[in-house]
């Protein structure tokens, strides 16, 4: 039995409301203090961009691949007490990370960070998965992305403004809004059971990783993570060697945002009409990839918003799309441990775009070949689509049989 239909209508819509308030602060907790990352120990204390992208990547690669279990012990215990576990971690990990002053000790806030979202990550993506009909994921989805982006807003005009202070202050302002995520998961979540079967915890995970369609879909998806976290580590050290200004990279992210926020509804409601899920998801990445692409030639602001514009259009028809097809996929058998395999995507693509982010920054500058970095990014998304296309073909009649079309 669906967990919707265990509870109450009443709690079913304050476990989505809860879970869709949680998502927003643990957004802005996190783009107020990881974009300011390359700011502060690269520009600030001449530290190399390589090794922060090192600890971005650390971060990435460990969150997500230990999301799998995350996710599969959802299945067997519930989403609620896991996700406050997380929140905890995460906002200790921030505190350190605030006030780290070498290598070592700012590479352990990193696992700490990795830690906590590993506990929270796939459980709260199953919950919204358990929690919502089938009709409501597009919408709830699309409605996600504009907050989220909301947030991406908030958390770095925050962490602009507080770091001017200390950065330690911008590591206890993070935590803060992880903080007040654990108190509103504690009183607003509902006890909700996200798989429909309680079983062992490799049971689960044999499952989805036995399902051929959902880890080639899940390899896919690599290729969208690695373009889309170059907005955490190349893109504020080109917009700060472009302005000189700490400030700059805060209205960069300003800008970005507010474009997907503009963007979001009327792109999804006008591509809706045409495209189901999947080829709106394959539409975005090759706008992602175009966007970063563009990059390559852009030499001024203007002309870096410019390319923003086609990377936040390409995002925002992906990101809820992506997620879609992903529940579509998932048996709801075993869905924590599918969304802790989904996670995947972004423990590999996410990780590898921070590592060779930072070191295709370092790169371009050593040999005067500022394009560099942009051609690898856009290739790269290129490629991913592509794969998607041929996807698509492979399993259409699954997908397009489940998939609803995006009403928002």
């Amino acid at each position: 039995m669906p967990a919707h239909s265990a509870l109450g209508e009443g709690s079913r819509k304050r476990g989505l409301l809860t879970l869709m308030t949680t998502s927003f602060l643990m957004h802005a907790g996190f783009f107020l203090i990881i974009p300011l990352l390359s700011v502060h120990y690269v520009d600030e204390l001449g530290w190399a961009a390589a090794f922060i992208g090192v600890v971005l990547a650390v971060r990435q690669f460990m969150q997500q691949g230990l999301t799998v279990f995350g996710g599969a012990l959802a299945d067997r215990f519930g989403a609620k007490g896991l996700i406050m576990m997380g929140v905890l971690v995460r906002a200790a990990s921030f505190v350190l990370m605030g006030f780290a002053t070498t290598p070592p000790v700012l590479l352990l806030s990193g696992v700490l960070a990795a830690l906590g979202g590993a506990l929270f990550d796939a459980p709260q993506k199953a919950a919204t998965a358990a929690l919502a009909r089938e009709e409501e994921l597009p919408r709830y989805y699309a409605h996600l992305g504009v907050l989220m982006n909301v947030a991406r807003t908030v958390g770095p005009l925050v962490g602009a403004l507080l770091i001017q202070v200390d950065f330690r202050v911008v590591g206890l302002a993070a935590a803060a809004f992880f903080l007040v995520a654990f108190l509103v998961t504690l009183f607003g979540l509902p006890a909700v059971q996200v798989s429909t079967a309680k079983q062992r915890v490799t049971t689960g995970l044999k499952t989805a990783l036995s399902d051929r369609a959902f880890v080639a879909f899940t390899a896919l998806m690599m290729g969208y993570w690695f373009m889309w976290v170059q907005i955490s580590i190349s893109m504020p050290l080109l917009v700060k060697g472009l302005t000189g200004s700490n400030s700059s990279v805060a209205l960069f992210f300003t800008v970005n945002s507010i474009m997907a926020i503009v963007l979001q509804i009327p792109a999804l409601r006008l591509a809706g009409k045409f495209l189901l899920p999947l080829p709106m998801l394959i539409g975005g990445l090759v706008l992602m990839a175009f966007g970063l692409g563009s990059v390559a030639w852009a030499h001024s602001m203007a002309a870096v918003y410019l390319s923003v514009f086609f990377f936040s259009l390409g995002t925002v028809l992906a990101t809820p799309n992506s997620q879609t097809v992903a529940t579509v996929l998932a048996s709801p058998m075993a869905r924590g441990a599918y969304f802790g395999v989904f996670s995947l995507a972004l423990a590999l693509g996410g990780g590898l775009g921070h590592m060779a982010g930072g070191t295709l920054v370092d790169w371009a500058a050593n040999l005067r070949q500022p394009a560099l970095p942009w051609t690898v990014f856009a290739l790269v998304g290129t490629l991913s689509a592509g794969g998607l296309v041929y996807f698509y073909n492979r399993n259409r009649p699954r997908l397009d049989a489940s998939c609803v079309p995006v009403r928002v």
